[in-house]
């Protein structure tokens, strides 16, 4: 049995942040996007390793050296959304840390599929 491990939930930086607030206030699909994200958001507090692990030889470069992850993880959200993240910890906590989001055509160009 793999034991779930809680994790803290946080955005790379303050403009992901607030792209994700403004998505509340937006359009119908905007404001799907973001119960989608809060919804990850909870699932990831309650179990950091959730979503799928990307083989590191799929990892796109940009992932490594922009944002320095040693791991990317993809969580799929409703209607081919893709949100990816990477989990860190500092030998207290565990964070899984919001990267970016997108929809499933933007995913296959990143990621090369």
């Amino acid at each position: 049995m793999i034991k779930k491990l809680n994790s803290r939930v946080i955005f790379h930086n303050r403009t992901l942040y607030n792209t994700y607030k403004k998505l509340e206030f937006g359009n119908f699909d905007e404001k799907n996007l973001y119960k989608w994200i809060t919804r990850a958001i909870e699932d990831l507090k309650h179990d950091a390793f959730c979503g799928l692990a990307i083989p590191k030889d799929r990892i796109p470069k940009k992932y490594l050296v922009d944002f320095d992850a040693k791991s990317i993880w993809k969580y799929d959200l409703p209607k081919a959304y893709r949100l990816i993240y990477t989990i860190e910890n500092d030998n207290i906590e565990v964070f899984s840390i919001f990267l970016e989001w997108f929809d499933h055509k933007k995913y296959d160009k990143v990621f090369k599929y």
